[in-house]
């Protein structure tokens, strides 16, 4: 179906991002990161102005609701994939999995099929085999960064279930516009007001969050497009979304020479295997 290959392109596309907020963040600090990368993401939607017309008082302010869950889940994120391998990371985050689904189940009224029980023991399983694996000294991460992952996790997971019930009356145009423009309106209040230092030529150079910005563009639209269809399932597409933890971990082996490479994606394996019979 056509929207389970846009959820896929998400997922896929979320691994990357991660890899790149990772380098990112080697050359800036995470509020610049932040700040600038939505900034610019933004400036590529403007064009698409005329497009996002049309949204009632009551649907911005659900919106500017769902932005600040971001504003705030992504500085736990940003601040955990600093400081936590960017394969630890990827497969922490697949936690979402279990909280959206709570979600779409209480909220939506979705229903569980046997498959997608099984898939989510599955995932549940492959999460507490990776933590019961003693980190190496090189990988000694502090809980609270963990937490920090955590976090996100819940946040995300609650701003996936608003895209699912916001595109039933705005359009994804219009949802990614103002979404977009109320997280340049966040962080750009939280630099003002904490008085937040900012490397202007650093962050101009740091070519990086310019890739970042643009992946982000893309990756959203393919799911605002997903969630914008009828037929498509937050359970289902939350599983699929998950995708993206195998890049992450090849990224760890491959580009950042991390540890327990093997073990991870022994966990992931499971994960993912649970994510393939969710989604039959």
């Amino acid at each position: 179906m056509i929207w389970i290959s846009l959820t896929l392109v998400y997922g896929l596309l979320k691994g990357v991002r991660e890899i790149v907020k990772k380098k990112s963040l080697e050359k800036s600090t995470v509020m610049e990161v932040l700040f600038f990368y939505t900034l610019f993401g933004f400036l590529f939607l403007l064009p698409s102005a005329p497009a996002a017309s049309g949204v009632s008082g009551g649907e911005l302010f659900w919106i500017a609701v769902k932005s600040f869950l971001i504003f705030l889940a992504w500085i736990a994120s940003f601040h955990a994939i600093k400081k936590i391998p960017i394969s630890l990371y990827g497969i922490l985050d697949l936690s979402r999995v279990l909280f959206a689904t709570l979600l779409g189940v209480l909220v939506l009224r979705e229903t569980l099929s046997p498959y997608q029980v099984v898939g989510l023991l599955l995932v549940a399983t492959g999460l507490l085999l990776l933590k019961r694996k003693k980190a190496s000294a090189s990988e000694d991460v502090k809980m609270k960064y963990v937490l920090c992952a955590f976090a996100s996790c819940i946040l995300n997971a609650f701003s996936g279930l608003m895209d699912k019930i916001l595109t039933k009356t705005v359009t994804p145009v219009q949802l990614q516009f103002w979404y977009m423009l109320f997280l340049v309106l966040f962080y750009g209040m939280y630099l003002f007001f904490s008085k937040t230092k900012v490397d202007w030529k650093n962050v101009w150079k740091n070519y990086w969050i310019w890739i970042l910005s643009i992946l982000f563009v893309v990756a959203d639209r393919a799911l605002f497009l997903a969630n914008e269809m009828p037929e498509s399932r937050i359970t289902v597409m939350t599983l699929i979304k998950q995708s993206g933890c195998l890049v992450t971990i090849l990224a760890g082996k491959f580009i950042f020479k991390e540890q327990n490479i093997r073990y991870k994606l022994f966990c992931a394996f499971i994960i993912i295997l649970g994510i393939v019979i969710g989604v039959l």
